[in-house]
């Protein structure tokens, strides 16, 4: 039996950096991967659609007219867009290979890990045979997989995932996207800019559900205004064989009590087997729209990928489709860690890293490290862009939290006005005396870039004060966070203490 002092399932993000970490500080690391190097992000998610949303922007770019450039219809090359996506792929791959890890002193196996027990993992290797490998700790980081509901006829029918829509031969002519979700948004602006009819369907009232309605309103307008319809509060109830060859018609009805929440990373949630709720069929159901199209994508969640582990015989215990971990990353098998999708509770590459750290100073050092949830940032990559940390407002209201609100618009901001990029605005929420920052949403250009430094501010506990307090540079998109700090100021200032400052005033200059 070979003997490690870490043995990693899955080389998505998570398993990666804990290979990674664990190899710097001189362990003896095995890493095992049944699928691609890289995972999901690098393969299916973040590079691609990125580098996607990157093509589209420069096809709204030429349609657009402004700037003193007379608006053109561009002529989309698909052909050249694949290539631009497989490139940055490509370039960013070697990070993430075999050979990289290999010169790095992780021992790198193609093939199925399974535990046969809380410190030994049995190999099914890729080629053939098997390795039988045993380890101080073994860490679980198989990420997730696009969850896909059993929808009549949608299998015979034919969809695209994420996992399989960037390898499609050419554009769709129109394109069906169910969930609005970021994943779902995403990829349907895109194609709706490069060319496609596209039609969103969410079932829940609005799309982004995680965030405040009037920030993902500001991203539904912008949708719409790329010629996207969307249909939310809708389910899709069934897909049927169309008239023409290769097409497809999406039967869909609105969605009766709709629950206004989502689900972790933002999709449109099923029930317990993926079905979608809407009321039984009768007198009093919704009538139904049939909608044609060429292409099916399916966005409404993600699973993590747990089957074939040997996780019930090793004693770890799944909670809630997941991994059960504690705030040390540890499993109910106490020398079993997991870090990425499979743990949650966020769906993000940055947390994935983040839960990696932790788990390779559990896994090998005697001084422990504890999960830090308190301040998580994401962002939506539409255009415009949606950011946020911490509590929204809704949240706010929902739990009954007391908070201030400080609004303040991209408008108001010159270099926005400079950019044409005026739509969108921040929301900052603080405590109503203290000005503590509780949580912040940014809808603009910029926001993903923007919202760090609302990241640090609460990471090191600083307040409102001290963002309007710091130098920004003009004109910058970053001094909305300098007009926040001045608003809520402005708002302390309140009738009382202006006329006791007015009469101060009056008095000196007697």
């Amino acid at each position: 039996m070979e003997k490690f002092n870490l043995i990693v399932i899955g080389g998505g993000s998570a398993g990666l950096m804990t290979a990674a970490g664990a190899a710097g500080l001189g362990a003896r690391v095995a890493l095992i991967e049944r699928g691609k190097m890289g995972g999901d992000c690098l393969n299916y998610g973040c590079v691609p659609s990125k580098a996607l949303l990157r093509c589209a922007k420069e096809a709204a770019a030429r349609r657009d007219g402004r700037f003193g450039f007379p608006p053109a219809e561009p002529q989309v090359d698909w052909a050249g867009v694949s290539g631009w996506v497989r490139g940055a792929i490509d370039t960013i791959a070697p990070n993430d290979s075999v050979e990289r890890f290999q010169s790095l002193g992780v021992e790198v196996m193609a093939g199925q890990g399974r535990l046969a027990s809380r410190k030994t993992v049995e190999v099914e290797l890729t080629g053939g045979g098997a390795r039988t490998l045993q380890g101080r700790a073994v860490v679980v980081a198989t990420g997730s997989s696009p969850a896909v509901p059993p929808i009549p006829g949608l299998a015979e029918a034919g969809y695209l995932t994420n996992e399989t829509v960037f390898g499609l031969p050419s554009l769709p002519g129109r394109l069906l996207v169910m969930g609005g979700g970021p994943i779902g948004v995403e990829l349907a602006q895109a194609f709706a800019r490069l060319g496609s009819q596209v039609t969103l369907v969410e079932m829940l009232p609005r799309i982004l559900p995680r965030e405040d309605a009037d920030a993902a309103a500001v991203v539904a307008q912008s949708l719409e205004a790329d010629g996207m319809r969307i249909l939310a509060g809708h389910q899709v109830v069934r897909v049927e064989p169309g008239a023409a060859p290769g097409e497809k018609r999406v039967v869909c009805r609105p969605v009766r009590d709709a629950d206004p929440g989502g689900s972790e990373d933002g999709s449109s949630p099923g029930g317990e087997d993926g079905s979608f709720p809407g009321g039984e069929e009768g007198k009093d159901t919704p009538p139904e729209e049939t909608i044609p199209t060429d292409e099916i994508l399916v966005a409404v969640g993600r699973k993590p990928n747990l089957d074939g582990l040997g996780l019930e015989e090793a004693g770890v215990v799944i909670k809630d489709g997941h991994i059960k971990v504690d705030r040390y990353m540890r499993t109910s098998a106490l020398s079993v860690y997991a870090c990425g999708d499979v743990a949650g509770p966020f769906a993000f590459t940055h947390m994935a890293g983040q839960q990696a750290r932790v788990v390779i100073q559990n896994s090998l050092l005697p001084f422990k490290a504890r999960m830090d949830y308190r301040v998580v940032p994401w962002c939506t990559f539409t255009d415009p862009e949606l950011a946020r940390v911490g509590l929204s407002e809704e949240e706010a209201a929902a739990t009954g939290k007391a908070v201030r609100v400080i609004k303040v618009p991209f408008e108001g901001i010159d270099r926005a006005v400079c950019d044409g990029a005026r739509e969108g605005f921040l929301k900052i929420l603080t405590s109503p005396k203290r000005d503590v920052i509780l949580g912040a949403t940014l809808v603009g250009a910029h926001a993903g870039e923007l919202l760090h430094e609302v990241v640090l501010a609460m990471r090191a506990r600083l307040r409102l004060r001290d963002l309007a307090n710091t130098v920004h540079v003009y004109p910058t998109l970053a001094e909305i966070f300098r007009r926040a700090g001045d608003e809520a100021r402005k708002e302390s200032f309140t009738p009382t203490l202006q006329r006791l400052f007015k009469a101060y005033l009056g008095w000196r200059r007697g």
